[in-house]
């Protein structure tokens, strides 16, 4: 799953680098369109950690799943604040791949634990 966390996270960082670099070339800049490397960033950090740290692997990899579900609904809340987007523009498209991106990382994060959970040996109660 470390490995995972550090995928997503340089895809992360790959949209909001590309999206800061867009707004640079068409004169419009904004430091809002590096939210998604900077999550992206936390991503890479934790799975790094979390590799080489087996004792804590566990505990990192759900602080990851959680910065994972907090930046896709972050992404869906600020893509649809004002309500559906009419016109789909580097903003909303960087908004939606953020979301894209966090949801899937939610998603095998999740199946991971789960199958984690059910491959358990379980231990003889004391």
């Amino acid at each position: 799953m470390s490995l995972s966390a550090i995928y997503c996270g340089v895809l992360l960082i790959i949209v909001g680098v590309a999206g800061y670099i867009y707004g640079m070339s068409i004169g419009h800049a904004s430091p809002t369109a590096l939210i998604p490397a900077a999550f992206g960033l936390l991503l890479a950090i934790l799975g790094f950690i979390a590799r080489a740290r087996e004792d804590l692997r566990k505990h990192i990899m759900h602080v990851a799943v959680l910065i994972g579900l907090v930046g896709f609904i972050a992404a869906l809340g600020s893509l649809f604040r004002n309500g559906v987007p009419t016109s789909f523009g580097a903003g909303p498209l960087s908004q939606i791949a953020m979301a894209i991106v966090c949801l899937i990382f939610v998603i095998l994060c999740v199946q991971s634990f789960i199958n984690a959970r059910r491959n358990r040996t379980d231990e003889p109660a004391v």
